[in-house]
């Protein structure tokens, strides 16, 4: 029994002996007595290493497991609101993606428009507030900096000393002093940097941003960026810049430069220059011991298309374990070769101890999109057992493309979700007219297998583009070796359509406009401008925007939306002209930007977006369940438990549960409870880890996609949770809550 099962071992027995003795007065007080005595001697205080949350997940390890245990199975009904914190700036489809940390008793946190705040973690007092736009000398209006979402801060204190945080804000990263609120004017540009800068090419105009927080290293910190999805992306290269003066310390090369590892897997020697992607985007997690970083990477640009790109393409889509001093390369795994589907590996590896024929080994955990768990040896990245290259469709319509004849798959543990939609997993909740309705258009696609690779006819992308596994992550039990994961299963059509190759001589600025789009905006927005997957429609914009704001909309991006800085002057009026209807300027001739095109940026195809497949009525085209939560067994492959999570309230109220797509990860505790947001019903819930047994659940004012922080101050445990909502049409909100027991115990539990 390791400590960990030590600990929930010892809590669980003391709470059996007081339930069986509760209605023997004599016998509980020599309980209470007992324990008080043990309190004393352990100076009334949580003995465990795990009271507060000082890491992005929990720890480095990213198993967002806390060994607190007085919210236990027995208790858990009895959570109560502890604070709320309300942070003001939330407006229609803002987010807060934000799994705060909490050290020396304060949680750090940012708001819906990238705001960072200090609270006192016992009340929710608020200490100080840094607004990102105070610092900008260019005033690039409000938009700027709320173009993103930040799911988290990094905290690094020079033991006790020089206490900072640092975290991002569209593409500035900022160091600031965790006591005052205030940059720290000898790190950078005045406790700022570019993340634009020391990428090994000029990206001035492509959209670079950081969304998760980065991981700490001695004295250095390393990042990862969110880059453009479509064919004008940055590279997404990994960095580490020293925390006390900002200088870059290493940079890894996620697509390799000649004489580097990896080079030899892109047809075209010359693609580092042009191909961007392959960016850690969904953070990291470390062996610190060891000094090995380990980072899972991004699809290579542009996402569906590969005829620029050919080859195996490392090291996208890859789990890569990095010497931590010094950035060199020890090992790599791609789960992905040549992707043409957008699945990137959406959250960090988790470090795991499993059994295997009696022997315990130090492995890695990597879910994915398509729901398949990698578990791969820590320090030579060997699976663990058996990956299979399978052979996979490569029949394309296509010119230029060459999908990989293989891919991985594991054999150990099972796929978590359904890979293959068929006529059976079709909904059969709705109407007859309904459900011909889906079934005609799924007859009309390419659905026979998971790797078939993107068609003009319509390719479906099954369990989604987002999930399977998604970017809250799993967690993971280290006394029963259990991974734990909430997975959206969300089918999405994908389908191409040839773009024009030839640039007319002469345009007018509807047609032009009407070219850019197809381009640069339809991917995501849709190709009669409906909409798709989480983007917002663009019909009848012109009532929200004029030309002016909508141009500076372009430069600057705004949340989710990438700033298109690379559009020339006439091409921000052809696009605004079309996209806004402008009647007035349709006509006008067309000024072409000056500059040559770059041809490995001029694709062939473009797809008409992110499109959910969905009925008549707006649900999910496939069957339920269409949100999950699972308990894998690493030590066995087996799947302990699995339940439907999240609900409709009009089918819910016909006793239907079908679950939700979600967003955000759960955490687990030692004292026997799972806990999760993330579905778009708004309803916080606590789970029984060993069962899956619903035991609690809260509706929060706004939907929680976070993953939820486990602390103790004052010696009593918090759990807290971002009420941020805004993904999946949902309204948005801008609170924090935290839940304790409602009668603070006198008792602390000794571990």
């Amino acid at each position: 029994m390791d400590v960990f099962q030590h600990r929930e071992h010892r809590g669980t027995e003391i709470h059996r002996a007081i339930n069986i003795h509760a209605m023997d007065t004599a016998s509980t007080k020599k309980i209470l007595f007992l324990l008080t005595g043990i309190t004393i001697l352990a100076g009334c205080k949580f003995t465990n290493d795990d009271a507060e949350w000082k890491v992005y997940g929990g720890n480095k390890a990213a198993t967002h497991y806390s060994s607190l245990t007085e919210i236990d199975t027995a208790n858990v009904t009895e959570l109560q609101v502890a604070w709320e914190y309300h942070t003001g700036d939330a407006e229609s489809k803002t987010q807060i993606q934000v799994n705060p940390i909490i050290v020396n008793g304060i949680l750090y946190g940012v708001s819906p428009k990238l705001k960072l705040f200090a609270l006192d973690a016992g009340t929710g007092k608020e200490k100080w507030v840094f607004n990102p736009l105070d610092t900008s000398k260019a005033n690039k209006g409000a938009g700027y900096f709320s173009m993103n979402v930040c799911r988290g801060v990094t905290y690094y204190s020079d033991n006790g000393k020089k206490a900072r945080i640092f975290y991002a804000a569209g593409s500035t990263l900022f160091c600031i002093d965790a006591g005052t609120g205030k940059p720290v004017p000898d790190f950078g540009d005045n406790g700022k940097l570019d993340l634009h800068n020391d990428l090994n090419r000029d990206v001035k105009d492509l959209y670079v941003a950081s969304t998760t927080p980065g991981i700490i290293y001695k004295d250095m910190l390393i990042i990862g960026t969110r880059v453009d999805e479509g064919a004008s992306a940055a590279p997404g290269h990994i960095r580490a810049y020293d925390v006390h003066t900002g200088k870059l310390r290493w940079i890894f090369h996620t697509i390799p430069h000649p004489g580097e590892d990896g080079y030899e897997t892109w047809e075209d020697k010359n693609a580092y220059l042009h191909i961007g992607g392959a960016n850690a985007w969904s953070g990291f997690s470390m062996d610190e011991e060891k000094g090995i970083v380990f980072a899972p990477i991004g699809s290579a640009s542009y996402d569906f298309y590969g005829g620029k790109r050919l080859g195996q393409n490392l090291f996208a889509n890859s789990v890569l374990a990095l010497d931590a001093a010094t950035g060199k390369r020890i090992w790599h795994f791609q789960t992905v070769h040549h992707d043409i589907w957008d699945r990137d590996l959406p959250t960090a590896p988790v470090l795991v101890n499993i059994l295997k024929d009696g022997k315990r080994i130090e492995a890695v955990a990597q879910v994915t999109k398509s729901g398949f768990v990698f578990l791969l040896d820590r320090k030579t990245g060997t699976p663990i057992y058996p990956v299979n290259e399978t052979p996979v469709p490569t029949a394309t319509e296509l010119a230029g493309e060459k999908p990989w004849v293989t891919q991985p798959i594991p054999t150990f543990p099972q796929p978590f979700v359904r890979q293959l939609l068929t006529e059976k997993e079709l909904n059969h909740l709705v109407p007859d007219s309904s459900y011909q309705d889906i079934k005609k258009r799924w007859l009309n696609t390419k659905h026979d297998h998971l790797f078939t690779p993107p068609s003009k006819q319509g390719t479906v992308i099954f369990p989604g583009f987002d999930g399977g596994a998604e970017w809250g992550g799993p967690s993971f039990d280290t006394g029963t070796g259990i991974l734990y994961v909430n997975a959206s299963e969300m089918a999405w059509i994908l389908t191409m359509v040839d773009v024009a190759q030839k640039t007319p001589a002469k345009e007018t600025n509807a047609e032009a406009g009407k070219r850019l789009y197809i381009t640069t905006c339809m991917n995501c927005h849709g190709a009669e401008k409906q909409g798709t997957g989480n983007n917002p429609a663009l019909v009848n914009i012109n009532k929200k925007y004029s030309e002016d704001s909508f141009k500076a909309l372009l430069v600057s991006g705004r949340r989710m939306m990438p700033a298109l800085k690379q559009l020339s002057e006439g091409e921000q009026e052809a696009l605004a002209t079309f996209v806004l209807d402008i009647a007035s300027k349709k006509g006008k001739t067309f000024k072409a930007p000056v500059q040559k095109e770059d041809p490995y940026l001029k694709m062939p195809y473009t797809s008409t977006g992110y499109n959910k497949f969905l009925t008549k009525e707006g649900y999910p085209a496939i069957d339920t369940p269409w949100g999950t939560l699972n308990a894998i067994n690493l030590n066995t492959g087996k799947l302990e438990w699995k339940t439907t999570l999240g609900d409709y309230a009009e089918l819910k109220a016909k006793g239907i549960h079908t679950g939700t797509e979600n967003y955000g990860g759960s955490v687990v505790t030692a004292g026997g409870l799972l806990f999760i947001a993330a579905t778009s019903d708004k309803k916080f819930r606590a789970f029984n880890k060993r069962t899956g047994k619903l035991l609690w659940e809260y509706e929060l004012p706004a939907a929680g996609f976070a993953t939820p922080s486990v602390y103790e101050k004052d010696g009593h445990q918090y759990i807290v949770i971002a009420c941020g909502g805004g993904k999946l049409g949902k309204p948005s909100g801008d609170s924090y809550i935290a839940f304790s027991l409602g009668a603070k115990r006198e008792i602390k539990w000794l571990h």
